[in-house]
Parts: C-alpha cells; structure tokens; sequence
C-alpha cells in the first residue's frame, strides 16, 4: 500500500502514515490488505476494508450494540406524568434533581455525538472500530431523542431544559472542559501522525470516553435510578436503564481503544502524559462533584451530595485502574451497590418488575 514516510524525531522510529483521515487515493494493481497492515491510528482506511477483521472486540461490541436496540417511545410515561402532575408524588428535591438531570443529558448526548462525528471517526483508522462508531453515533441519536420524548411527555419547558449548558454553571463546566479537548481535532487542518498530535487525539478519547461517558452519567444515572426502585418516575428509570446499558458499551469500547493506541505507540504513553491524565480525572471529578450538590443540594430519601462524593471518587479509581494508573483517592466503597446489578451487559434485571429480560432486539421487547 502507497504511505509516506513521517519522521517522529527525537530517536522514534519512522511510521508509515497516510493522510490524517487515513484516506486518500485509490492505487490500481496495489496488495491486498492484510491484517498487518491494519492499525488503530495513522493508517491507510482506503475505502474502509472491513475484512479481514484485525480487532474481533470491536466488532463484537458493534453486534452488541445493534442486539440492544430500543427507541424511547416503546416505554410508557404515563405513571410519570400523573406523579408529575401530582402535587405530593414527588418532593421539591426529587423534582429539582430530575429537571438538573434531563438539562445536563439533553445536550451532553449531542456533545458526544458531535465529537464522534466530527473527531473520533476522522482520525480512528480501523475499520471495524469505525463500524462501531457509527453504530454508537446512532445511539447518541437515540438518547437525545429520550430526552425530547421525557420532555414533551411531561410537558416541561423545552427553553429551560435544553439551555442549562448555557444557565446552569455546574452544567456549564463540564460543557467547557469537554468542549476544548475536541476543538482542535474537528479543525479541518489537524492530523495525526506526530507524538503531539496523537497524545491530543489520546486526550480526546479520554475526555470523552472515560469521563464524559465514564464518569459524568453515573450521577445522574444514580439519582433516577435509584427514584424507579422506589416507585417514583418509572417510566423515565427504565429509559435510564437502557442508556447505561449502552453507556457501558460506550465506555468498554474506549478504554480498549485507548489502550490499543498505547500498545501500538508505546511511546506516546510518558510518565509527563500519565500524570496529565490523572490530573484531568482529578478535574473531572471534582466538577461532577460540583454538580452532584447542585442537582441535590438537601438530598432525598437514600441518597445525597456526599454519597454522590463517595461514588465519583470509586468510580474514578475505577477508571485510573482500566488505564493502569495509580488510584487518585484512598479505597473506598461503593455507596451504590445495585447500580453494578444494572451495569450488568449479560442481562439486566428490570427493578420495576420481578422478571429477567435477555437483550433483544427493541422491537420484540414486552412491556406489560
């Protein structure tokens, strides 16, 4: 296959790279594609060659994401708008951390769909981790969708909910400091194919992958499940349920993707660039810490601020352990256990009936 050779400097070896999309022209009579000659970044896609497959993972999360399909519409919201409606069904807390956790999702879905769009798939030359992410770019589709459809079902006012990015600074720091790791890698003129380049798309995926999709949900995914186990906002708990389900996709694609990108280039992977990353898990925590007292500044019944506090910090010694870094806070305990019942990706338990329903696709799904 025609490349260009780039030199790295600094006593790195040569790479051969094609351009920064990984595309370029169509050479007659070349050799066939191998295994080999595939590579997560700086590689030639051609017209993206699916086989053979280099990466089985990949394709594998592709098929379960297409076996887990579901569209909001197919979950009933009546029971939720009656206690909506209702003047006692919820307390004042429960209602603000609802109407925090719908402003913060409906527009963070479209962040992570953007940044797949315009970043991820430009720069990521695999094939089949490209199969997948357009498989996910729907999905973030979807989820934004659940977010109209909880919106116009409880007729809320569409101008505040999509606007907290803009009105609500806890909402809008997490926006900012995602927004900049992104920024660059959509410029038309950025390429991968330097060490610079390629620790920026590693940041890139981190920010979005292992804290916006790994970390910055599971508040909010906390808070509202733990409403539908006791009754409360049934409706909107399982559409939650099949968010984190695929969110837990989401994010066991990006940790092997990051880590695939380090074992291809090990020397992207400095100690400087390891102590970089913490620090921006030590960020995004305390922002999501931020936002956890915003959503429920008195808390409610079994849960609140501190143990939200509790869980960002496990999580996030979670996370530096799936990308072999050093835990950033003394071991704790998860305050949460119940939510590693929903993370399951095998089958889930629905709380708010007695049976075990297998991923299907959607629309065989029963509902009664």
């Amino acid at each position: 296959m025609d490349t260009n050779i780039l030199s790295w400097g600094d006593g790195e070896a040569e790479k051969p790279v094609a351009d920064a999309t990984g595309l370029g022209e169509i050479t007659q009579g070349a050799a066939r594609v191998s295994v080999d000659d595939k590579a997560m970044i700086n590689c030639r896609a051609d017209v993206n060659q699916l086989l053979p497959l280099k990466y089985r993972w990949a394709w594998e999360k592709y098929l379960a994401g297409c076996n887990n399909h579901w569209m909001p519409t197919e979950v009933s919201m009546q029971a939720d708008i009656a206690q909506w409606k209702s003047r006692d069904a919820l307390t004042e807390e429960e209602r603000h951390a609802v109407k925090r956790n719908l402003g913060f999702f409906a527009t963070s879905e479209s962040l992570v769909a953007n940044n797949i769009v315009l970043a991820v798939y430009r720069h990521l030359t695999n094939p089949e981790c490209r199969q997948y992410l357009l498989r996910q770019a729907f999905e973030e589709a979807v989820h934004t969708h659940t977010f109209q459809y909880i919106v116009e079902s409880l007729g809320l006012d569409e101008g505040e909910l999509f606007n907290m990015y803009r009105e609500v600074p806890a909402i809008t720091a997490k926006a900012a400091w995602a927004l900049k790791y992104t920024q660059n890698l959509s410029d038309s003129a950025f390429a991968t194919g330097t060490p610079e380049n390629d620790r920026a798309f590693l940041r890139d995926l981190i920010a979005f992958y292992v804290v916006f999709e790994g970390m910055w949900f599971y508040t909010g995914f906390a808070q509202i499940l733990s409403l539908g186990r006791r009754g409360k906002m049934v409706g909107i708990a399982e559409q939650y349920q099949y968010i984190l389900r695929d969110e837990s996709i989401h994010l066991n694609f990006g940790i092997d993707v990051i880590n695939q990108i380090r074992a291809e280039n090990p020397g992207l992977w400095t100690a400087e660039f390891a102590g970089e990353v913490r620090e921006m898990l030590r960020e995004a925590c305390e922002l999501e810490v931020a936002y956890g007292r915003d959503t429920m500044p008195r808390g409610f019944l079994g849960l609140n601020a501190a143990l939200c506090e509790q869980y960002m910090h496990f999580i996030t010694n979670r996370r530096c352990a799936q990308l072999g870094l050093a835990p950033l806070f003394p071991e704790t305990e998860n305050p949460f256990p119940w939510m590693s019942e929903v993370m399951d990706l095998k089958k889930e338990k629905n709380f708010f009936e007695t049976r075990v329903i297998e991923y299907q696709n959607g629309g065989a799904l029963s509902w009664d």
